[in-house]
């Protein structure tokens, strides 16, 4: 069977930065596949259309620039943020407020994101909202385990959640979760 829209799809794959040479980002294997519903728009839009017509047992590899992944990295996206946000009784909160931590924040609208902390000086923290992976190319390469009809439990988790579909701290989400 072919991967097609509305398929479950089980697969394994390497992830490298830039191309099949690169460091290795995520190793999804065997014991732990990626499990999802083909074309719910959970999973990046190029990684699914790479993966479209592929069928149970081959193997695939192929290279995502970045603005197919995550996009480009965006300046206006790295911002300071008062120092007293992340104040607790008066005090800093050094145990959040660390150099390279990845803390959730909510944008004017009271939605979720993440933005790793860059600096901290005495009146701001320099932090980064672009996605970790942005500006940075991807290549994969893998092995398609099976393709099937989702279970109606399968289908009715999609509607709920990232998790329930796999693809969860997966690469290839798209973020949309």
């Amino acid at each position: 069977m072919k991967i097609e829209k509305n398929l479950m799809v089980s697969l394994t794959y390497e992830l490298h930065e830039g191309d099949h040479n690169g460091k290795i980002i995520e190793k999804i294997e065997d014991s732990r596949p990626l499990n999802f519903i083909f074309g719910t728009g959970k999973l990046l839009p190029a990684f699914e259309s790479n993966l479209q017509k592929h069928s149970k047992g081959e193997e695939f590899n192929f290279h995502l620039g970045a603005a197919d992944a995550y996009g480009d990295r965006v300046e206006d996206m790295i911002i300071d943020v008062p120092i007293s946000v992340f104040e607790k009784n008066g005090k800093v909160d050094e145990s959040i407020c660390q150099v390279g931590n990845e803390v959730p924040m909510m944008d004017g609208s009271g939605n979720p994101l993440y933005g790793i902390i860059n600096e901290i000086t005495d009146t701001f923290v320099k932090m980064d909202f672009n996605h970790p992976m942005a500006g940075v190319d991807l290549y994969f390469k893998g092995l398609v385990l099976d393709v099937r009809e989702p279970s109606q439990e399968e289908l009715a988790g999609v509607k709920s959640s990232c998790s329930s579909c796999g693809s969860e701290g997966s690469s290839a989400c798209s973020g949309n979760c």
